[in-house]
């Protein structure tokens, strides 16, 4: 692993710097998760995208830079740092493009990729279902063939962007499973889960197809016929999920990324994508790290050395992820793929985050009861001490911080949501399964 940046690296760096430091919204957007906030955050990638900004590894062709994978860990750190919004494409541009650079067709990505790009199309996941989540492959909503295409039957739940969103994409059963006898290796196997469902046959009355066989791979836009877009309601009054109901909903060939029937081996691809490196990027938790360390020098308790050591187990946490991330980058730019090691990724940014946001929130004390952007005494006078350091400039907004007021507020809604860091992009416990039986050879549990 080569930490040492190029002349190149640095003047991306800087470039990537000077337009955010122009470009970054004063006063933070409203939350994505409204509409409104969905909104503005799909306006912000369209000036994203207009200076070639908003996917900067990808080919030109399709609106990027093409640049490097260390250059686009570079933007990402300089992109947390100046407080840039919340990326309301990121479904598309992190998990369905890597997949299409892949396993798409040449008419594929040039029919989707430049609106993604843009912001114009914003996508949905349509993974889970009622009774079927990190045992993705249980799913049960269908796709029947037809003249020219599919259609889709079915529930999808807990669909991120969903709410808002113009399309979505997921995985249908088309190849029904035979019934009859399993034999012991199937049972033991995991089935469909995410841990174990490559090995095990079937056997017995008949030859029983594994839960992970017979699936495809589809797209579909929301507003289509047959679509019931049924957003889930939460206590802050934010619905970004969405059930989705699907009754015989029309999709064409050309929206079936790889063969009909592979799907489970393309969505392998897609959730190592969301546990590895595209998700949750190193830039993310190196600002947040910086902020809690800022905050702590300006209004920690020096007696509280236990408050103290935590603060400085957030520092080593970050910069610890961001090496391991270097590690796989170089891995990556050598032309190997990490595979399951990326489940040991999703265990580690997941329980961090809450582990950050926890120790931010004993720090702030009562005003970590603050949500929604409010402004504490403590900020007021963390604004001048950073001023008087030469790292804040009034500017008669209230810009501080990377662009953040209300540093309490910001650390509350980023508590309740990194609660759902172990539930999301498969299960902690699934991914332990995945490290346990993958990566160190132990025996499969029974499931």
């Amino acid at each position: 692993m080569d930490l040492d940046f190029t002349a190149e690296d640095d003047e991306f760096r800087q470039r990537a710097r000077d337009w955010l430091a122009a470009h970054v919204p004063v006063t933070p957007l409203p939350s994505l998760e409204t509409e409104e906030g969905f909104a503005a955050h799909r306006e912000w990638e369209r000036r994203l995208a207009a200076d070639r900004w908003s996917v900067v590894a990808w080919p030109e062709e399709y609106g990027g830079q093409g640049v490097d994978i260390v250059k686009w860990l570079v933007f990402e750190e300089e992109y947390y740092a100046a407080g840039a919004p919340g990326r309301v494409s990121q479904n598309g541009i992190s998990l369905l493009a890597p997949t299409l650079f892949d396993f798409g067709t040449a008419e594929q990505r040039a029919r989707i990729l430049p609106s993604m790009a843009t912001g114009e199309v914003i996508w949905a996941q349509a993974w889970s279902e009622p009774e079927s989540g990190s045992d993705l492959a249980s799913l049960r909503a269908t796709a029947r063939r037809t003249d020219g295409g599919w259609l889709l039957s079915g529930q999808k739940t807990w669909s991120s962007r969903a709410a808002f969103a113009d399309r979505a994409f997921g995985l249908f059963r088309s190849e029904p499973r035979e019934t009859g006898l399993q034999t012991g290796s199937e049972a033991d196997s995991g089935g469909g889960s995410v841990a174990g469902a490559g090995s095990g046959s079937g056997g017995g009355s008949g030859t029983v197809r594994k839960p992970h066989q017979g699936l495809t791979y589809l797209m579909f836009p929301l507003d289509a016929d047959g679509v019931t877009v049924r957003p889930v309601g939460r206590l802050d009054g934010k619905p970004a999920f969405a059930e989705l109901f699907l009754d015989d909903v029309f999709v064409p060939d050309e929206d079936v990324i790889g063969e009909p029937g592979q799907g489970w081996r393309i969505a392998m691809s897609t959730t190592g994508n969301e546990r590895g490196l595209m998700l949750r990027s190193p830039g993310r938790f190196l600002a947040s790290a910086e902020r809690l360390a800022r905050r702590w020098r300006a209004h920690g308790d020096p007696s509280d050395t236990a408050l103290r050591d935590r603060v400085a187990d957030a520092v080593i946490g970050a910069r610890a992820y961001a090496l391991f991330t270097w590690a796989n980058a170089s891995r990556f730019a050598a032309g190997e793929r990490i595979g399951a090691e990326s489940s040991l990724n999703k265990v580690f940014w997941s329980e961090y985050d809450i582990a950050l946001h926890e120790t931010a929130l004993d720090l702030l004390g009562a005003d970590g009861e603050l949500i929604g952007g409010a402004t504490t005494e403590a900020d007021l006078a963390e604004a001048d001490a950073l001023e008087a350091e030469g790292d804040y400039v009034a500017d008669g907004v209230g810009r501080m911080d990377g662009g953040r007021w209300g540093d309490g507020g910001d650390w509350m809604e980023g508590y309740v949501f990194s609660l759902a860091g172990p539930i999301y992009a498969g299960t902690n416990e699934i991914q332990r399964d995945i490290i346990a039986e993958r990566l160190l050879g132990l025996p499969k549990g029974r499931r």
